[in-house]
């Protein structure tokens, strides 16, 4: 198989669009959710990526190629790669922007490098956890309900990615519904243009054109210097930052979000092969899992906190006639945007609202994708599995409105609000953790549904320990934010300050306790009932 064919040039643009409309949504959300500098987005954040997706998209190609020889085949396609798309929003949102929230309350001097170690220590543990992931994917996977998996990822699709943008969208209504409708009727509609254009970059001109007639563009207005920006950042490894990030207290107060997304994106990376294989291309799971875990690993050595994942849609570029040579050329060229400050140029000719539509259809198919592919009885367990994100995404817009108003988050705010019947301390207990008591509950549902009542008592017990050590529900008001609370590492290393509760989410602790014990119990107080007789 050559290193390019015909099909490679358009597998490339519709690659290098989709990858370009992240970097769009992930400098803004730098800018404007995190304030992160320009020289800390452009000097060590893109270059991180691009080393990222250097070792990614060189290795996919080159594995397309081996398998191709292996086979005498020259129709093999190589695997999509790229930064993590619910990684991206979930190190933003849960790992970043309340580190920086903590820093500043907390009075530190450089909130943004705070939260930038935040972000960096989650990529590196997400990194080692998708590299030690690869060797027992298939197991965890096997033990845990894929209803409980995706409904997971979709809470977050639809909460974060979802009614954020749908928010957003309506914020400028011109723009926003215009490029909703043309976004929904392009993917829902499964139509494509004429011609045979790449229907992300007929989106992005479409949209960036509305913002220039109505005045959203140029971003930052007449005053911003789109070249200013524009020069060559040679990507340096960050060992002495990375060394300092782990030493400073980020480790445990992240791994709530940390573990679940490492895991979701081993097992999201595995379904990616299982969905090459199902279309001609059978790649080996453990070195394809290991490399994406290597390239997360690369991005936090070199400054990025976003994690890579091998990509959903491998079947489309096998239909666009793309082999190996679009991944290389995408590592290529998405690499060059990153190195050379042109995505500083590029966000200021094309506003985030000409590309909040795409992600908005990307958290709809995410979430949809957990009803899609579970069996019909088991809906119910999706659905209470994206209570826990949703909620912590309306928590997330509460802490975020309160702090804008000058208000305090603290004990006479939590009782006033629960006395006008707004139960704010249960948000910010489902809030802590989110990612695991989503997978607990919609776990145990599948377990109720098959009336396995013992593999049911086996997820509360989890779900009581989790409690138990802090790692879920448990939390502490900072004044601006919430933080998760693991009193007992202070008590073990002799920090615990007088007075402080040891047991910080006891009673959710006893709560799933007691729930554990009446599913070893149902066998013995319950019997099977038909469809149709009353309960």
């Amino acid at each position: 198989m050559k290193w390019f064919s015909r099909g490679d040039g358009e597998g490339f643009v519709v690659a290098f669009v989709n990858n370009l409309v992240q970097l769009l949504i992930l400098a803004p959300l730098c800018t404007g959710v995190l304030g992160f500098s320009p020289g800390l987005i452009y000097g060590r954040i893109l270059p991180g990526v691009a080393i990222s997706f250097l070792v990614g998209n060189l290795f996919y190609a080159w594995q397309a190629r081996l398998l191709a020889k292996r086979e005498g085949r020259t129709d093999v396609t190589a695997l999509p790669y790229g930064i993590s798309t619910p990684g991206l929003f979930a190190h933003v949102f849960l790992v970043m922007l309340p580190a920086k929230q903590l820093a500043i309350a907390q009075g530190l001097s450089d909130p943004e490098r705070f939260a930038w170690h935040a972000g960096l220590v989650a990529c590196f543990l997400g990194g080692l956890l998708e590299f030690g992931g690869s060797f027992v994917a298939e197991k965890v996977r096997r033990h845990t309900p894929v209803a409980a998996m995706l409904a997971t990822l979709g809470g977050v699709g639809l909460g974060f990615l979802g009614l954020a943008f749908f928010f957003q969208a309506y914020a400028q209504p011109v723009i926003g519904i215009v490029m909703l409708v043309l976004v929904f009727v392009v993917f829902f509609g499964r139509v494509k243009f004429r011609g045979g254009l790449p229907a992300t970059l007929v989106l992005l001109a479409v949209g960036t054109a509305i913002a220039w007639a109505t005045g959203l563009a140029p971003v930052g207005g007449p005053a911003v210097q789109p070249l200013e920006h524009v020069r060559f950042y040679f990507p340096w490894p960050v060992v002495g930052e990375l060394w300092a990030a782990f030493s400073g207290g980020h480790i445990l107060a992240y791994l709530s979000v940390v573990i679940p997304i490492g895991l979701l994106g081993v097992l999201a990376s595995l379904q990616n092969i299982e969905s090459a294989a199902a279309a001609g291309d059978r790649y080996p799971a453990t070195p394809s899992l290991v490399v994406s875990g290597l390239g997360t690993l690369a991005a936090a050595a070199f400054g990025s906190p976003f994690p890579t994942s091998i990509y959903i849609g491998h079947p489309a570029w096998k239909k666009l006639g793309a082999r190996a040579g679009y991944s290389a050329l995408n590592g290529v060229f998405i690499t060059l945007v990153c190195v050379t400050g042109t995505m500083a140029a590029l966000t200021w000719l094309i506003p985030a609202e000409a590309g909040i539509a795409i992600i908005l259809w990307i958290g709809s198919i995410i979430a949809a994708q957990a009803f899609e592919v579970t069996e019909k009885k088991y809906y119910p367990a999706v659905i209470v599995g994206l209570f826990p994100a949703l909620a912590a995404w309306v928590m997330l817009v509460v802490k975020t409105a309160v702090g804008a108003g000058g208000a305090s988050l603290d004990a006479s705010l939590l009782s006033a609000a629960h006395a006008a019947g707004a139960y704010l301390g249960g948000g910010f207990a489902l809030e802590q953790g989110f990612l695991y008591s989503a997978m607990i509950w919609s776990a145990t549902i599948v377990c109720i549904i098959d009336r396995a009542w013992l593999r049911a008592a086996g997820w509360c017990a989890l779900g009581a320990l989790l409690a138990l050590t802090g790692l879920m529900h448990a939390y502490a008001l900072t004044g601006r934010d919430t933080v998760i609370d693991l009193p007992l590492l202070a008590w073990a290393t002799g920090t615990l300050t007088p007075g402080r509760n040891l047991l910080p989410a006891g009673g959710a602790a006893l709560g799933y306790a007691l729930a554990a014990l009446v599913f070893l119990l149902a066998k013995f107080i319950t019997v099977p009932r038909a469809e149709d007789e009353v309960a």
